[in-house]
């Protein structure tokens, strides 16, 4: 081979890595829309100023203005995404992409620098023993802070690939779950059918003869290798159905797997879990009882599985039961050191009692022994942050207003908002009886909604932690 030929290889072997590399960055494992939240404030807004301009007959500007509400703002909040590739979230899309070149700063940040992973659960609706919930995952790491709400399969895509890669240590209970149990809601009815569950209508009219049952079954206690399988199966069907809002469904399944394993910690604490959420979605004391309840028992035979007993202590702390959870979580760190969920969820509680100390030595604690440099940053930034609190009374003061007055706005905000929405709809009676009532009431309602887009830019700006000032 002589050298052009060689040259030639080695270019084209060059343009091929060029051609690799370039196809492993645009590689998009999911992606799932931004929340339009944003969008929809934007498109209000406009559009009730768009109104105010028709009544003035300003029919040209009063167009656009519709048209950027109703066109514009819906194809950007679509354009909208947060792609993950794999190793690193990163938000594409116009305003994106025009908030780069304004700030020269990219919102993009890579699995090892994830710091933590929290779940909110929302209900939406309430149908007899179904509950539909919406689930918010916040993610945050390196000042950044990406926001994921379900309602869909790309949320559903998003989960299976990103959570399966962070450390447990980063997420909280509900995530956990999200993590091992999220699935499509046709597996979860073929799920179902192949484990021959009953229908709520079934289980309504078989209640009275459960305890019987469960006396008889008990009575036995011998098991077979597949009643012990299908145990394990309704197991993990009763937490698919939970998650999915089947509250009724799923505590048959864990009736039915407590059966074959009555002593398993873990089993118990998840059926504990289930009652939590049928408490909260039912308003039902005598639920929450049992919960509390099912939550000590799992607790006395977890053993020395510290990971199970950190999840009992937070499980606790959601029922309100503050010191049974304070000592499972000194529990969990007496078996396991390193626990970071347990020392995490330890300063919480010691910042609830005002023990600014308490909490600043578990973040110490958790700073040194985290295995991951993303808890050890996080760790170090909230020991950090509380114990400037506690050694600087200036800069006490100075939180303690910023957060009252992040109180302050967050009630005007939801005034403001209540304001508009009736000032409105007064405006609207007016314009077909009193011309006084109507203009009345147009006025309120741009005077509420300045306020209200006032108290949330407020709102955001007081939501950052002030900068102490550099000492003199």
């Amino acid at each position: 081979m002589n050298d052009n030929e060689g040259f030639e290889a080695l270019k084209t072997l060059a343009q091929s890595a060029a051609l690799r590399e370039g196809a492993v960055k645009l590689r998009r494992v999911a992606s799932v829309r931004v929340s339009p939240g944003g969008y929809l404030a934007v498109a209000s807004v406009s559009t009730f100023c768009s109104v105010l301009l028709l009544q003035r007959g300003n029919d040209q500007l009063a167009l656009m203005m519709v048209v950027v509400a109703w066109l514009v703002l819906p194809s950007l909040a679509f354009l909208d995404r947060i792609v993950f590739d794999g190793h690193h979230l990163a938000r594409r899309g116009p305003m994106p992409f025009l908030a780069w070149l304004a700030t020269g700063r990219r919102e993009r940040l890579s699995i090892a620098d994830i710091e933590r992973v929290d779940t909110s659960a929302v209900r939406t609706l309430r149908s007899g023993g179904r509950v539909r919930y919406r689930y918010r995952t916040q993610i945050m790491g390196k000042g950044m802070n990406f926001v994921i709400a379900s309602g869909g399969r790309s949320y559903r895509r998003m989960m299976r690939q990103l959570l399966p890669l962070l450390h447990d240590q980063k997420v909280d209970g509900r995530t956990q779950e999200l993590r091992d149990h999220l699935c499509e809601s046709s597996v979860v009815v073929g799920n179902s059918r192949q484990l021959h569950l009953a229908s709520p209508t079934v289980l309504d009219n078989a209640a009275s003869q459960v305890r019987s049952r469960i006396r008889s079954k008990r009575a036995a206690e011998n098991y077979s290798e597949d009643d012990l399988e299908r145990a394990v199966q309704l197991r993990r069907l009763g937490n698919q159905l939970r998650i999915v809002g089947r509250l009724r469904e799923a505590r048959e399944a864990f009736r039915r797997a407590l059966l074959v394993l009555p002593r398993d910690a873990g089993l118990i604490c998840e059926f504990g879990r289930l009652l939590r959420s049928e408490a909260s979605a039912f308003a039902d004391e005598r639920l929450l009882l049992r919960a509390r309840a099912a939550f000590r028992l799992a607790l006395t035979r977890a053993g020395e599985d510290s990971a199970l007993v950190s999840l009992i202590g937070e499980s606790l702390v959601e029922c309100g039961d503050i010191r049974p959870a304070e000592r499972a979580l000194y529990r969990a760190l007496s078996v396991d050191p390193r626990n970071f969920r347990a020392r995490a969820e330890l300063a919480e509680l010691a910042l609830r009692e005002g023990k600014l100390a308490h909490v600043i030595h578990h973040y110490r604690d958790g700073a040194q022994l985290a295995t991951d440099k993303a808890l050890a940053r996080y760790a170090n930034r909230e020991a950090d942050y509380y114990a400037r609190l506690n050694d600087d009374e200036d800069y006490l003061a100075v939180e303690l207003r910023r957060l009252g007055w992040l109180q302050n706005v967050s009630r005007t905000r939801r005034i403001a908002a209540r304001l508009t929405n009736a000032s409105i709809l007064v405006a609207l009676i007016g314009y077909y009886g009193d011309a006084t009532v109507a203009a009345i009431g147009w006025s309120l309602a741009s005077s509420s909604l300045v306020a209200w887009v006032l108290a949330l830019l407020a709102g955001r700006a007081l939501a950052e932690r002030c900068k102490p000032r550099p000492a003199e």
